[in-house]
């Protein structure tokens, strides 16, 4: 918890600039009063295989932000709006930008293996 889930279209960005992204998000998820362990924090991207959108530019990205129940609307809304500040930062030549947040259902479960110190 929480996890960020970027689809994205094939032609949206280089696998170095996804990185990049990730690597943006997660400074900007890290320093959010809204998360309080930013060593929970978990990104990825994952590329359509097909996709068809209703406009001329068929490039997109859609970040979704899965998180445990909780949150009031305004932290909500502001955690969305700063995931959209970074993916416009970090791919200005995508058509299509967008971000979802749903809660993670109240049986989440996880088994992480401790960090080697």
């Amino acid at each position: 918890m929480p996890h960020v889930v970027v689809e994205h279209s094939p032609e949206a960005a280089s696998p170095l600039a996804l990185q990049a992204l990730c690597a943006a998000l997660f400074d900007a998820l890290a320093a959010h009063p809204a998360i309080p362990r930013p060593d929970a924090l978990k990104l990825r991207t994952l590329q359509s295989g097909a996709h068809l959108l209703g406009t001329q530019g068929q490039s997109y990205a859609h970040a979704t932000l899965l998180l445990l129940p909780g949150r009031d609307d305004d932290t909500r809304s502001d955690l969305a709006q700063t995931i959209l500040r970074v993916m416009t930062d970090a791919l200005p030549q995508v058509h299509s930008l967008s971000v979802n947040l749903a809660d993670l259902d109240g049986a989440y479960a996880k088994r992480v293996l401790p960090d080697d110190s």
